[in-house]
């Protein structure tokens, strides 16, 4: 920080939003280790990494509810395909081991 001095209602929001922040990353590292096992399954079964039926079903559900909640489509889809990306290099190395 710059040393000002911050007004309470400012800092107390900013305080909401590192708490979200925190839940986020929790709720991230959750949904990594579900897409893990379910890594683990589609290597059991010699399934491949990539859904794409799936993968194109979840990211128009999410543009949907970006509607409902009045967010950037674009940027919760793009956020969601490198999260994807992320899982599907995840499912690869699983699969080579």
């Amino acid at each position: 920080m710059s040393g000002e001095l911050v007004p309470a209602e400012l800092a107390e929001a900013r305080d909401r939003i590192d708490d979200i922040d925190r839940e986020m990353v929790e709720l991230l590292a959750a949904r990594f280790e579900l897409t893990h096992q379910v890594g683990i399954l589609k290597a059991k079964q010699a399934l491949g990494a990539l859904d794409e039926s799936r993968q194109a079903e979840k990211l128009s559900v999410l543009r949907k509810l970006c509607a409902d909640k009045g967010l950037d489509a674009e940027l919760i889809t793009e956020l969601f395909k490198r999260i994807m990306g992320e899982v599907v290099k995840n499912h690869n190395r699983l699969r080579n081991q």
